[in-house]
């Protein structure tokens, strides 16, 4: 009887970790896996040329694609993917509105993407990484602090560098305070303060959620609690924008990308600095080609999460209109 006790209670720890394996290994499938933006470089001809994949999931919980080149976008179709295998079907469309299939087939090992694009032109092959995700506290943010009856305000600069730490300031009208220990993790964002007024240094901390464009917390010091709330500079730009160019050679989908740091990317094309002035928009597009630099200015307007206005070269204009893409949270069982 005993002996039968101790089989039992050893096959339910065996079936407990096996449970518990299975489940880390599906949550590392899921990081590791298709879903998001990929930076892909192929050789088309002589030029080495550049685009981003976008993976995601529609409404309906179907897996969708997007190519997304210089300055047009095309939808993905046949996508299939299985055990880091995947395929797809994209057509494209030439300047005289002449289209091309061609026939994707590669995998997804540690991080990298490979595979080979073919079609009656011939084929060539296709190298990507993730595209860098950048922290959402990232940016500007107004703060409105409050103790008891009186309110200050303040403003909290949150910058991140290329291996990913997160530094920060803290700006108010008794100076810049020094900000140590900033952490962002699944929406949590917390760090500590050091300030000095008239002659004596005083030492904070904050701890704070970051929901879409508003960030709610409390200061700690040795004065007690001051409750603070903040909103993100540039919150109603920044993400993500499908737009549609229309100009006198016909329309094409294109995508908008605004970074919380009001950098971004116009299709496949990075922009420096998005600029917004209550609701206006301005940004530069700078492009090289071997000797030669061509360059694109948007000058337009977001309200309602709508993006209205023009993108001017010297090769003429296009009108532009964007709609914000609003993520929702769905549960999935597979990636």
């Amino acid at each position: 009887m005993k002996h039968r006790t101790f089989f039992k209670a050893v096959l339910c720890c065996l079936l407990t970790v096996h449970v518990m394996l299975s489940a880390q290994a599906s949550a590392q499938s899921r990081r590791g896996g298709l879903y998001g933006d990929w930076q892909i470089k192929y050789q088309a001809g002589e030029r080495q040329r550049e685009a981003i994949i976008s993976f995601s999931r529609d409404s309906e919980g179907n897996r969708t694609g997007q190519w997304i080149s210089f300055m047009s976008l095309s939808d993905l179709g046949d996508l299939k993917y299985e055990d880091g295998q995947f395929s797809f079907s994209r057509v494209s469309r030439g300047r005289d509105g002449e289209s091309t299939t061609s026939k994707f087939t590669g995998t997804i090992q540690d991080g990298k993407l490979s595979g080979t694009m073919s079609s009656d032109r011939g084929e060539y092959k296709v190298e990507g990484k993730p595209s860098p995700r950048m922290p959402r506290a990232v940016g500007g943010w107004e703060m409105k602090l409050k103790m008891g009856e009186r309110e200050f305000t303040s403003k909290l600069i949150v910058n991140v560098d290329k291996e990913g730490k997160l530094t920060g300031q803290w700006q108010s009208q008794r100076g810049e305070s020094e900000i140590t220990d900033l952490q962002y993790e699944r929406g949590k964002l917390t760090f500590k303060r050091k300030s000095t007024y008239q002659d004596r240094e005083r030492e904070s901390t904050f701890e704070g959620t970051v929901q879409g464009d508003t960030l709610s917390g409390v200061i700690k010091s040795e004065r007690g609690e001051i409750t603070a709330e903040g909103k993100q500079i540039g919150g109603s730009l920044i993400g993500t924008w499908n737009l549609e160019a229309v100009s006198e050679r016909g329309s094409r989908k294109n995508r908008l990308m605004v970074n919380p740091d009001m950098s971004g990317l116009y299709g496949a094309i990075p922009i420096k600095k998005v600029n917004l002035e209550g609701n206006q928009v301005s940004f530069k597009i700078v492009r090289e080609f071997g000797d030669q630099t061509f360059e694109m200015s948007f000058a337009g307007k977001v309200e309602d999460s709508k993006l209205t206005g023009e993108l001017t070269s010297s090769r003429g204009s296009q009108k532009i209109k964007g709609t914000k893409v609003v993520r929702t949270s769905r549960r999935r069982s597979a990636t």
